[in-house]
């Protein structure tokens, strides 16, 4: 588990307004994680998550977790529980989406950047943005928000909103680990519809977390 991608995104569910966070991971990640923070919750890895009970009301997987992280991801996903999937969460399914594609329901979340949505659906043009957003959530069933200049958040319902209010410090290395932790934070407070993921998380992650604050 690389521990600073994992580490935004706590923070940012945290400031967003989450009540609790936890950062599961190895040993020797958690030794370095609690250096770092204090007010976030730290749990050793668990492959049965048995530490995911009915007190969790959203997870987010892939930040930092490394390229093993595909039969964890499965098993979050079994879980009654909204999860946002980025990063090593999405690219582990590189080859195989049909398997994540299985499991994945209406209130998990996708937040792919072009690159980790064309390892997913290699056949869906991106030449058409918004096009390519509504398809990809059709065929996996769940919220599909493709990051760029222009934001599209596409529900398995057909329904698309963009957000086209990008920074420039959006290229910015992390910014997509904290945006995962913004859309976690928000669903654990049971803001679940794609209208909240695509107003209330993009422009967060541009505002709260600019380098002039």
């Amino acid at each position: 588990m690389h521990t600073g991608a994992s580490r935004l995104s706590a923070q940012a569910a945290l400031a967003v307004g989450a009540g609790l966070v936890t950062l599961i991971g190895d040993r020797a990640a958690l030794a370095e994680q609690a250096a770092h923070v204090t007010a976030i919750m730290l749990r050793e890895t668990d492959m049965s998550f048995a530490n995911v009970d009915d007190r969790v009301t959203a997870f987010a997987i892939g930040p930092g977790a490394g390229a093993s992280v595909r039969q964890a991801v499965l098993e979050i996903l079994r879980r009654n529980v909204p999860v946002v999937l980025d990063a090593d969460a999405l690219t582990a399914f590189e080859g195989d989406p049909a398997t994540l594609f299985g499991v994945t329901k209406p209130t998990d979340v996708m937040t792919p950047h072009i690159g980790e949505f064309r390892r997913l659906f290699p056949d869906i043009p991106t030449d058409n943005r918004a096009e390519a957003a509504r398809r990809a959530a059709e065929r996996a069933q769940c919220v599909v928000l493709l990051k760029g200049s222009d934001t599209w958040v596409a529900a398995p319902d057909g329904r698309t909103l963009v957000n086209r209010h990008a920074s420039p410090w959006l290229a910015t290395a992390g910014s997509g680990d904290i945006l995962t932790g913004l859309i976690c934070g928000l669903l654990a407070q049971g803001r679940s519809e794609e209208r909240r993921v695509g107003k209330e998380c993009s422009e967060p992650c541009r505002s709260r977390w600019s380098p002039y604050h």
